[in-house]
């Protein structure tokens, strides 16, 4: 009787439960493909929420330019007065009548100071809504940029997955790349 050849059975069937590097490098580079864009979106949110942020607190440090320009009209305003009533109080001193209209003068400058004084109250105000909103911007940059970090990392595992071939390292890799994107989302709602 002839023999047959023999064959290492053991060989095959750890070849037949292995899954096919091909379909395992193709869902590899998908998952991959799709954190890179994903990543790619997180990045541009990032640096718009930074952008919009530089943009309100120069817009704040402008407004607090123009409040202290205000400030410094209601002092000019208010040392007008005191000027305005030593020489009162010299006519005064000297026994003689002050000039007509310096009592008005005087009245007009502390009136003008109210209304100097409410304007810069305004300007701050702005201010420290402008430097708030910022503030929150900010956070959100900071969330958005840690989301762009994850997924960076996940993509790198991704490519030490695909060439290790190792499912463990990949499947890893989705993990924090899930993990990114819930970041993301959240941080975008």
């Amino acid at each position: 009787m002839p023999e047959q050849p023999e064959i290492d059975t053991d060989r095959l069937r750890e070849t037949i439960h292995e899954p096919p590097s091909g379909v395992l490098l193709r869902n590899i580079a998908l998952t991959t493909a799709l954190l890179a864009a994903l990543g790619a979106v997180a990045a541009l949110r990032a640096g718009d929420t930074v952008n919009e942020a530089l943009v309100l607190k120069t817009e704040a440090g402008r407004l607090q330019s123009e409040a202290s320009d205000q400030w410094a009209y209601y002092q000019a305003k208010g040392i007008k007065a005191s000027v305005q009533e030593a020489g009162r109080a010299a006519y005064l001193a000297a026994g003689k009548t002050p000039p007509p209209g310096i009592d008005q003068t005087i009245q007009r400058y502390n009136s003008e100071q109210k209304a100097i004084e409410e304007a810069a109250h305004e300007k701050e105000r702005q201010r420290d809504e402008k430097s708030k909103e910022a503030d929150g911007l900010l956070k959100h940059h900071r969330r958005f940029a840690e989301s762009v970090a994850f997924l960076q990392v996940a993509i790198a595992l991704g490519a030490v997955g695909a060439l290790t071939r190792n499912t463990l390292v990949w499947m890893g890799s989705m993990l924090i790349g899930a993990g990114g994107a819930a970041m993301f989302f959240l941080t975008l709602l």
